[in-house]
């Protein structure tokens, strides 16, 4: 089977742009909607997917086609849609009954400043759009359509911001849409959140998540060749700050080879199975030498997904997030809650987990060491040691509520770590929002999964696009949570989205 690179990259995607008229009006003034539509997509030139203008328009045979071609692209992950005159919204039912791509409504109009002295009924014919959106977006509330709302001139960077927002939350959902996630073992024995309805994340999310067994990747891991363990070895010392003993001609250089036999066995075996997502479980290791560490978290900087001990859901997190944060700063890492500093006013978390955090949460230079586990029975694994950066930063878990699933989203901030010359793994401290206690309530209230993706390319208005597009629920804790309206909210959405899902 041949082998295909993940790419994480938005380059390959596009966004239509549509812009709703009617014949009604005459050539003249449709001449003069067409131009002014696509000067403003020209206005949205520079964001991270390109803006593709697509002619006006004007009756509902129109519209449904357009839906229906845009479905069959893999390329096409949304549609911009502007009433830029007044389209009557029976026009659109039927292909807005049809559309199965994201959805953005664009409530804006060619200037920014109306010209008063020279407003006749000429100008009021052409620039229709305050109630032609508003007839829009009644028939997508009559209908019950999933969509975005960004209100405002193209030339304002909070519009902008809104539609990249968007446009990231929807390439998210297009990866999910065709992720093929592979686990490799089972998931941790008696751990209850890393259990789920696989059948239901593929309606529900796209994805394929099947199980091959550990020796199958053994395998792969064993047909690594001398020749290109030495350039990956070569790469490492390029890299990272490896320590003495994994360096060539010491002690533990054997363990380092190891570690890149497992990296060039699993990539090979992602790539030739297109695969973009996958998990380990420290129970289930079959013939490997040492428990994945350093090659995983190499993949996840790349985009991969990743679920440790089976975890699979997270992997679908982590692999979203990567490719929502494509392009900027940061990156996206499995993360766990680990322990807490409980000084009273100044209350932090230590986050990591046995070796598996992303090496994309620094902008510092890694350490690459060889330390024992204590679990998995195995040969003492290699990984890189760092703590992330500070800044913002939000943490994501996604778990199985037997009728649903639930995002549960936390707003955090990554603060500089004490000294931590002891703990021999990638992790990261921060303040959770709105402060600890809050955050730490809010987050047992909702049965949130202590196994969670943080990223810190992207923020929670991100998340809630992608939970808009995906239909599933998202709890938000921020600046404005406080635990009782949390607590009404938690009741709230177990009565909506039971009644959601009808009989």
């Amino acid at each position: 089977m041949s082998r295909t690179p993940l790419s994480t990259s938005l380059d390959r995607y596009e966004v239509w742009f549509v812009t709703g008229s009617q014949k009604l009006y005459g050539e003249e003034t449709l001449r003069q909607v067409a131009e002014q539509s696509q000067a403003v997509v020209a206005g949205l030139d520079g964001l991270p997917v390109e803006v593709v203008w697509k002619p006006v328009l004007k009756d509902s045979d129109a519209i449904r086609r357009l839906a229906l071609e845009a479905n069959a692209r893999d390329d096409v992950i949304g549609i911009i849609a502007w009433m830029h005159t007044f389209s009557p919204a029976k026009m659109w039912i039927a292909g807005l009954d049809a559309l199965r791509k994201p959805l953005l409504h664009l409530h804006t109009q060619a200037n920014v400043e109306l010209p008063w002295g020279d407003i006749d009924f000429d100008f009021m014919n052409l620039n229709q759009a305050a109630h032609g959106d508003r007839e829009f977006g009644y028939i997508q509330t009559r209908l019950g359509v999933a969509r975005k709302t960004v209100v405002g001139h193209v030339s304002n960077p909070a519009v902008r911001a809104q539609i990249e927002d968007w446009q990231r939350a929807a390439a998210g959902w297009a990866a999910a849409r065709t992720l093929k996630l592979a686990r490799f073992g089972d998931n941790m024995r008696y751990v209850a959140v890393t259990e789920g309805d696989k059948t239901e994340a593929e309606l529900r999310f796209g994805v394929q998540v099947n199980t091959w067994g550990v020796n199958e990747l053994a395998e792969a891991v064993a047909a690594a060749s001398a020749s290109d363990i030495d350039a990956l070895v070569a790469e490492y010392e390029e890299l990272y700050d490896v320590a003495p003993e994994l360096r060539r001609g010491a002690e533990r250089h054997g363990s380092l080879r190891d570690g890149a036999a497992i990296e060039l066995g699993l990539r090979s075996f992602l790539e030739e199975g297109g695969f973009g997502a996958f998990t380990t479980s420290f129970e289930d290791l079959g013939s490997l030498t040492q428990l994945p560490g350093l090659a995983v978290q190499r993949l996840m900087a790349e985009g991969y997904g990743f679920g440790a001990e089976g975890d699979w859901k997270t992997a679908i997190l982590v692999r979203v997030a990567n490719v929502m944060g494509a392009g900027l700063p940061g990156g996206a890492s499995l993360m766990e809650d680990y322990t807490y500093d409980l000084v009273a006013g100044d209350e932090k978390i230590l986050g990591a987990h046995m070796l598996e955090v992303a090496p994309s949460l620094t902008t510092t230079k890694p350490r690459l060491e060889v330390h024992p586990l204590g679990i998995g029975g195995k040969a003492d694994p290699v990984r890189l040691v760092f703590t992330a950066d500070p800044g913002p930063a939000v943490v994501v878990a996604m778990s199985d509520m037997r009728d649903r699933f639930r995002l549960v989203a936390n707003v955090v901030e990554n603060v500089d770590a004490p000294d931590l010359p002891n703990l021999p793994v990638g992790r990261a401290v921060w303040k959770p929002a709105p402060d600890f206690a809050t955050s730490a309530a809010c987050w047992l209230a909702a049965g949130a999964a202590h196994h969670t993706v943080m990223t810190t390319s992207v923020g929670i208005e991100v998340f809630r696009d992608f939970a808009e597009i995906a239909g599933t629920e998202l709890l938000v804790i921020d600046e404005s949570t406080n635990v009782r309206d949390f607590q009404r909210e938690l009741r709230w959405n177990q009565a909506y989205y039971r009644l959601a899902q009808g009989l």
